[in-house]
C-alpha cells in the first residue's frame, strides 16, 4: 500500500510539473530594478566607476509548451561615470525599455526557475542625456538597441530575475572614443504577478 502511495504522489508531481509547463499560460505583474551601468568605448572600459540607476514597470508572460515569451515596459534611469577632456563626471541616461524575452521555467507547482535572453529597445525620454558637466547632450541618439539575458525565479505570485544588458549601437552621433560610447548594465529586480 505503501508503494501505491508513493507512486500515486510521484504521478501527480509530474502531471503538476508537466501542466506548468505545456498548457497554455498568461501572467501581468509589476516590477522594480537595481542597475548598475557603465559606458564602454572600443571594448574598453571608459572608468572604472559603476553607478547605480532603477527601473520600474510592468511586464506579461505568455507560455506554452515549455516556453514562454516576456514583453516588459519600463522606465529606466541608467547612470554610468565617465571621463573626458573637460573633466569626470557622470551621466544619466532616462528612457523608457522594451525589452522582449523568450525563454524556459523549470519547476514544481509554485516556485519555478527561469532563463531568458531576447533584445531590448530603450527610447530616451525627451531625447536628451543628463550630465553632470558640460558636455554636449543633444549629441546622443534618441534610441539604442541591446541584447539582454538571465536567471530568475518565480515564488508563487512573487518574481527575481538577475540580467546583463549589452548595448549593441552607439549612444553618441559623434566621432572618436566618445562616439563609439556602448552602455553596459547589470540589474537586479522584484516582481509581483497580478494575474
Amino acid at each position: 500500500m505503501k508503494k501505491i502511495l508513493l507512486g500515486l504522489a510521484a504521478l501527480f508531481l509530474c502531471i503538476q510539473a508537466s501542466q506548468a509547463q505545456l498548457l497554455p499560460s498568461l501572467k501581468l505583474g509589476v516590477k522594480g530594478a537595481l542597475n548598475f551601468s557603465s559606458l564602454r568605448a572600443d571594448g574598453k572600459w571608459l572608468n572604472s566607476d559603476t553607478k547605480t540607476g532603477f527601473q520600474a514597470g510592468i511586464w506579461g508572460r505568455v507560455g506554452a509548451a515549455g516556453f514562454h515569451v516576456q514583453p516588459e515596459l519600463y522606465y529606466t534611469q541608467k547612470k554610468a561615470g565617465y571621463e573626458s577632456d573637460e573633466g569626470n563626471g557622470e551621466a544619466t541616461f532616462k528612457s523608457l525599455d522594451l525589452p522582449i524575452l523568450l525563454g524556459t521555467k523549470i519547476g514544481i507547482g509554485p516556485v519555478g526557475f527561469r532563463i531568458q535572453a531576447g533584445p531590448v529597445f530603450s527610447f530616451a525620454q525627451d531625447g536628451k542625456v543628463t550630465f553632470g558637466s558640460a558636455l554636449d547632450k543633444e549629441s546622443y541618439k534618441k534610441s539604442s538597441t541591446g541584447l539582454i539575458g538571465g536567471i530568475g525565479a518565480d515564488i508563487s505570485k512573487f518574481t527575481v530575475d538577475l540580467r546583463y544588458e549589452h548595448g549593441l549601437n552607439k549612444l553618441s552621433t559623434e566621432s572618436g572614443d566618445r562616439g563609439s560610447q556602448r552602455i553596459s548594465m547589470w540589474s537586479i529586480g522584484v516582481g509581483y504577478a497580478f494575474l
